[in-house]
């Protein structure tokens, strides 16, 4: 009981100290492991930008960790220049949300607010959500699954003639079978749709011109945030946000950002899958 007395106080600090580290990831495996520099790996199509025939991927491209990830500080944002938005896709992004109250429903990817987009709904709690065009109406929706603060997930919109759905962490969180389509021509925007500028971080966005399987996008999410694309022929853009907004899928959809910036600070609240 002595030694207590007399050294509890300093067994108490060193726990705080050590809880502090702990949730600043200072113990995190992934801050000391190798990481992956920028376009480390990417989609080569020996034919051009928009073909598909004996392209494959190139460099390191074992799921790596990324050196940096995108921050977006509420303010800034990513447009990349107008293409045609599939009319059937797959929209995937690692998210990192760090504001409890998102203004004005700000989108965190998607076509500058025309659809499909995925967004964090401004209710507080806040939700996830997801603005489409079912059968020739724009919709916008909250799912019943709330944002996951300071902590990295895996988001998925995935769309078609035949319905929709968004998945988190490789688990559909919302569906329906109503048709959703887009088929326009329109920038692509991260951290900022409309008016609502979006506070977090990103990683490894990628736009497919398919509706991938349940299957796939569990791959996608088991690949981890460094994961290279799974189906190179059905890509459309690929930024990893490693360190800067160029598209890594062959087809020079680079984006330019606005107050961005890149910090190899990001391994805090990212498990590996």
């Amino acid at each position: 009981m002595e030694y207590l007395m007399t050294y509890g106080w300093a067994i108490l600090i060193i726990a705080v100290v050590l809880g502090a580290l702990f949730q600043l990831g200072v113990f995190n495996a992934g801050t000391f492991s190798p990481k992956a520099p920028p376009g480390a790996c990417q989609v080569f199509r020996p034919n051009g930008p928009g073909s598909v025939s004996n392209i494959n991927l190139e460099g390191v491209c074992n799921g790596e960790l990324p050196q940096y990830v995108a921050s977006f500080g509420g303010t800034a944002d990513i447009i990349t220049s107008s293409f045609s938005i599939p009319n059937t896709g797959t929209m995937t992004a690692w998210v990192y949300d760090t504001s409890t109250n998102a203004p004005n429903n700000p989108g965190v990817v998607g076509y500058n607010n025309d659809y499909p987009e995925i967004i964090i709904c401004s209710n507080n709690p806040q939700n996830i959500g997801y603005v489409l065009d079912l059968a020739g109406t724009r919709t916008f929706g909250c799912t019943s699954t709330l944002m996951q603060f300071n902590k990295w997930i895996f988001i998925t919109l995935n769309y078609s003639a035949s319905g929709a759905s968004e998945t988190l962490n490789g688990a559909q969180i919302w569906s329906t079978s109503t048709s959703a389509t887009s088929g326009i021509t329109a920038p692509l925007t991260f951290g900022l749709i409309g008016s609502g500028y979006w506070f977090g971080y990103l990683a490894n966005i990628q736009i497919y011109n398919a509706s991938l399987s349940a299957n796939e996008i569990e791959a996608l999410y088991t690949e981890g945030i460094g994961g290279a694309p799974i189906k190179p022929q059905n890509l459309v853009a690929w930024w990893p946000l490693n360190g800067n907004a160029n598209d890594y899928s062959g087809n020079n959809n680079n984006g330019v950002p606005s107050g961005v910036t890149y910090t190899n600070q990001w391994t805090g609240g990212y498990t590996t899958p």
